[in-house]
């Protein structure tokens, strides 16, 4: 506890200055925005094509395929979230307008999940708003006020079976259909039309697309493509906040800047893995300014070194660890396993 005070003081010290430090990396660039836009949706329409041939000879082999373009297809859903953010280019019609397209191949409603996903940013960390744009989790001490059955039922929704197949498949199937979000109190009408009109617009396109080269054909491939993407997606959701220095504090005691650099985690993934995840994994720096586009996060984290010096750096081997993180224990400031929990209560008892 004592070490953990001593580096966010030492955060705040050193990184005062933190806004000064990103600010040029704010400005977007036509020709990197042209030329990602470009070497992701040629490959994704290429690979899908390359599918529709494939899947008379083998549907497996169209599998195959389906892995490699999810991530083309999560490299086309950062564009869309960096539109969102209104950091992809300049022009705030153009961002729009590309969000929008993007969202046809994603299946992601663009303005609607862009709200959701702003108001993460906004409150990323609060421990009163970690149902929003998050995956939710328990305290210790919520956790221990919990019956059998629901603890029962909250250890099934933590199973990693459950938790990166069966919730990405309601999250991308339901949750982005309804407008369930319960911050957008006032603003629920707009923000439902908004939700209406994307998806009719995505359902429509499918329902064409199938009907000119094929249902089974058509279904099986680009459901195929989203369930995987769905699942890359979500698990790099979870990891970009599921880590051992993660940050959650209630709102009177909460700051931007230790949720950002000590909240979020820095996924250091091969340089192939990097590229078709648009960066992402640089999601501390992200976090300190959404309105970095994507293809600026690697130079502003290479130009400024220190911006890695408080943050959890983590390896893909590493992550796999933090499927254990199951509680929030308020009192050492970490994410615990239940196993932990449960001889806590052990020791507690004892004594």
């Amino acid at each position: 506890m004592e070490i953990e005070k001593n580096i966010e003081l030492e955060i705040k010290d050193r990184l005062g200055n933190w806004k000064t430090i990103i600010e040029k990396y704010k400005k977007p660039s036509s020709k990197k925005a042209t030329l990602q836009i470009i070497t992701t949706f040629l490959p994704y329409l290429g690979l899908w094509l390359l599918m529709y041939l494939v899947y008379p000879i083998s549907a497996w082999l169209t599998l195959l395929l389906a892995v490699i373009n999810a991530f083309f297809l999560v490299r086309i859903f950062i564009i869309q979230h960096d539109c969102g953010h209104q950091s992809f280019t300049k022009s705030k019609k153009a961002n729009n307008i590309i969000g929008t397209v993007c969202s046809l191949f994603s299946s992601i409603p663009y303005k609607y999940w862009a709200k959701v996903h702003n108001h993460h940013h906004g409150h990323t960390g609060q421990l009163e708003e970690r149902d929003i744009g998050d995956i939710n989790f328990l305290t210790v001490n919520e956790f221990r006020q919990r019956g059998k059955w629901a603890r029962f039922r909250y250890r099934v929704f933590r199973h990693p079976l459950i938790l990166f197949i069966v919730v990405p498949i309601f999250y991308f199937t339901i949750s982005n259909r309804i407008p369930i979000a319960k911050e957008f109190r006032g603003m629920v009408s707009r923000i439902k039309w908004s939700q209406i009109k994307n998806n009719t617009l995505i359902l429509s396109l499918y329902l064409l697309v199938a009907y000119l080269v094929g249902w089974k054909r058509f279904f099986f491939i680009q459901l195929s493509t989203i369930f995987l993407f769905s699942i890359i997606a979500f698990w790099f959701f979870y990891i970009q906040h599921t880590h051992e220095t993660a940050y959650h504090n209630w709102k009177k005691n909460w700051d931007f800047l230790l949720a950002s650099i000590r909240g979020s985690s820095y996924y250091k993934l091969p340089k192939v893995f990097q590229w078709l995840t648009g960066n992402i994994g640089f999601h501390h720096v992200h976090h300190l300014s959404s309105l970095i586009p994507n293809y600026n996060l690697e130079t502003c984290v290479k130009e400024n070194p220190i911006l890695n010096k408080y943050t959890n750096i983590i390896t893909f081997r590493e992550s796999l660890k933090s499927m254990n993180a199951k509680l929030w224990d308020e009192q050492r400031k970490k994410l615990i396993s239940f196993k932990e929990f449960y001889q806590l209560e052990k020791m507690n008892f004892s004594y």
